[in-house]
């Protein structure tokens, strides 16, 4: 998700190689049975983006970036998956 995110960004011109990208992500499991089984997962990235950079292109692709995302797609419907982002000064 983060390449997806990563590249979404930088096609619409806001930096996110060389470091400005992270992210850290967190997983909730389930015992269904005697099975554990991953349930959601809470992705939170970290952008440093420039002082210029348009906030509100970084939120228009944070809001589909997963949909384009094939590791995402393939586990839709059985894992949650939650987004968000914290967008610092470069």
């Amino acid at each position: 998700m983060t390449g997806t995110l990563g590249g979404a960004l930088e096609a619409r011109g806001i930096p996110a190689g060389d470091g400005r990208l992270h992210a850290d992500a967190t997983g909730e499991v389930e015992l269904e049975g005697r099975t554990l089984v991953l349930k959601r997962i809470f992705v939170r990235y970290r952008l440093r983006a420039d002082p210029g950079a348009d906030r509100s292109v970084i939120d228009r692709v944070m809001a589909f970036h997963a949909d384009h995302c094939p590791v995402a797609r393939s586990v839709r419907g059985a894992i949650d998956i939650t987004t968000s982002i914290e967008v610092l000064s470069a």
